[in-house]
């Protein structure tokens, strides 16, 4: 659920870039220009350059940067209008004005000199850009540690929403991560199946595979020493903001007069968000299963196909057996020996023949007798736990047999006669107690428990009862299944 006060990605990339800007990298000559780039990048433009002038680069000695670069760029094929004769610089100050109309450049006037700058937008993009081309095998254990570190000062009081904001969408982003990466397996495997030969199929299985392409600490993760085995502790961390008043009142003023400019439903909603984001960190062990599975049919997948290859490239068997018919067939032809006798085709030198090793019979399964005695306690003990075993199908039969006769009931009048009644009734009291928490995840969950019934406090002071001490409450029907019953 996005912040409703957020403008759409496809209504706000082109009000921060220039339209035409893809136009370059759509090209025909796209490859050199995005190497022009990620030079220009590297030299003038980019985080690791060195501190450009306050008022912009000379515009000559950017022309002159694009001249250097196309010495030894790979030839580029002529487009529109172009010559193949046409001098170096003379196509260096065309690609520079094409770079300008796409905007990627913008142009200034320092005193009589032109200079050049980036517009941020722009250079933003273009960081996101070289930085996805060059990402390499994400590690686990340092966004497992980042995501800890932040969620506990946010739990001690020690950050604020701000924190807490950042760690969801950490946690968010690693969880995506890992689950997209049994897709890019299967198409790692694809496009390594595509290689002609087997010894470029071998060197590409080695050489890009999950550990040093997608996670590179895929061997630890289900080690104890591993940050991932913290994930309990993170969630623990995640259930007291949520449920701590003091924390969650804390976190939402800031959500909801920082981020949201104190609309109160647009910050509870973007602060649900943020903690469901966290809570999901529970899941990693599905996703980390099924790429275990992905990775394994990988190899299955690998190792048949390098059987294959080896039994298809050897064909010699074959032609020996065609050699020594023919020879048998004809004992008289003059024909050059093939293999020099005792030499390479001696006898002592043909393959034993394979011995069967016979296995030893399996020992017989022991069968465990169980005495009368045994079975007469385990029925016993599977009798209890079936009796004090509560469901809301349990549940609903004993609202249903309080409610027979009135619309409500209450708590000091529900019968406990029997281990059934009163483990129902415990369950109730649970339910009023999260129904009435005002806490949404836990209202849900109490709802879910006893589905059509509607359980309310009467008092803010505890009862005293004969089995179970709390606060009073009424049993109810929903308003829409007392109507169906009066229908009934």
């Amino acid at each position: 659920m996005a912040v409703p006060s957020v403008t759409p990605a496809s209504m706000a990339l082109f009000q921060r870039i220039p339209e035409r800007l893809f136009g370059p990298l759509a090209s025909q000559n796209r490859h050199g220009y995005w190497a022009l780039l990620c030079h220009l990048h590297r030299r003038r433009f980019g985080p690791d350059a060195p501190l450009p002038p306050s008022y912009g680069f000379l515009q000559r000695d950017v022309i002159q940067e694009i001249e250097d670069h196309l010495k030894y760029a790979d030839e580029w094929q002529p487009e529109s209008g172009d010559q193949p004769d046409t001098p170096l610089n003379i196509r260096a100050i065309g690609i520079f004005n094409r770079l300008v109309d796409a905007g990627w450049f913008r142009l200034e006037r320092y005193g009589i000199e032109k200079t050049v700058n980036m517009a941020p937008a722009v250079g933003q993009l273009l960081t996101q850009l070289i930085n996805f081309a060059e990402t390499g095998p994400v590690f686990v254990s340092g966004k497992i540690r980042a995501i800890d570190a932040a969620v506990a000062q946010v739990h001690k009081g020690e950050a604020s929403g701000d924190l807490l904001r950042e760690a969801a969408e950490q946690c968010r982003n690693l969880l995506v991560y890992i689950r997209n990466t049994s897709t890019n397996v299967r198409d790692l495997m694809a496009a390594i199946g595509a290689e002609p030969t087997t010894a470029q199929y071998v060197r590409s299985f080695f050489t890009s595979y999950v550990q040093e392409v997608f996670i590179g600490d895929y061997q630890e993760l289900r080690t104890r020493e591993h940050p991932l085995s913290k994930r309990q502790q993170i969630l623990d961390a995640v259930t007291d903001i949520d449920t701590q008043p003091e924390q969650r009142s804390r976190l939402l003023d800031w959500y909801v007069n920082r981020l949201s400019s104190g609309d109160d439903k647009k910050g509870q909603a973007a602060f649900q968000r943020d903690l469901q984001r966290l809570y999901e960190l529970d899941r990693i062990e599905e996703y980390l299963e099924r790429l275990d599975e992905e990775i394994r049919v990988a190899n299955r997948r690998a190792l048949a196909f390098l059987e294959y290859k080896l039994r298809a490239i050897r064909p010699i068997d074959n032609l020996l057996r065609q050699t020594m018919d023919r020879l048998l067939a004809n004992p008289e032809i003059d024909v050059a020996p093939v293999f020099p006798p005792d030499t390479l085709m001696g006898g002592a030198r043909l393959a034993q023949p394979r011995k069967e090793v016979p296995r030893l019979a399996p020992t017989p399964l022991r069968q465990v007798i169980i005495s009368d005695r045994t079975r007469a306690i385990g029925n016993l003990v599977r009798r209890a736990q079936e009796r004090r075993s509560i469901t809301p199908m349990k549940l609903r039969a004993y609202a249903e047999k309080v409610l027979q006769d009135t619309t409500a009931a209450g708590s000091d009048t529900l019968p406990c006669g029997s281990i059934e009644d009163l483990r129902a009734f415990q369950a109730l009291t649970s339910v009023a107690m999260a129904t009435n928490s005002r806490i949404p995840r836990l209202e849900m969950e109490g709802r879910a428990s006893a589905p059509g019934m509607e359980l309310r406090y009467t008092s803010d002071e505890a009862a005293e009862h004969p089995y179970l001490s709390g606060k009073p409450f009424t049993l109810s029907w929903r308003k829409r299944q007392t109507k169906n019953r009066e229908t009934k």
